[in-house]
């Protein structure tokens, strides 16, 4: 489904996290971060557990040129991912976070 005709649900008064996580990557995938961070922060108020939103929240912010907002993300999708037992996003969270740590310090 086109970011259009999620905004358009939204516009009627749909808004819950599966909605928002669609619109977050929909916009992520056409290059506007700061939209998809929006979206995506919005997702994981929804639901905080929602291992996925908080990567791609982290992504978004990464792109967008705030690496601090990306590592506080990836923070708290890890605890995210733990509680849930999501071991493939904590993986690649975990990652996310050493190559920020990593550019950082370079």
């Amino acid at each position: 489904m086109s970011t259009e005709a999620l905004e358009k649900m939204l516009a009627k008064g749909v808004d819950n996290s599966l909605l928002r996580f669609g619109l977050g990557k929909g916009y992520l995938d056409v290059g506007d971060a700061v939209k998809a961070a929006e979206h995506l922060q919005r997702c994981v108020e929804h639901d905080p557990r929602y291992s996925a939103a908080w990567k791609l929240l982290g992504k978004a912010q990464q792109t967008a040129g705030n690496p601090d907002a990306a590592r506080s993300a990836w923070q708290s999708g890890l605890q995210a991912a733990q509680a849930k037992g999501d071991k493939q996003a904590e993986k690649e969270m975990t990652v996310f976070l050493r190559k920020l740590d990593k550019n950082a310090s370079a």
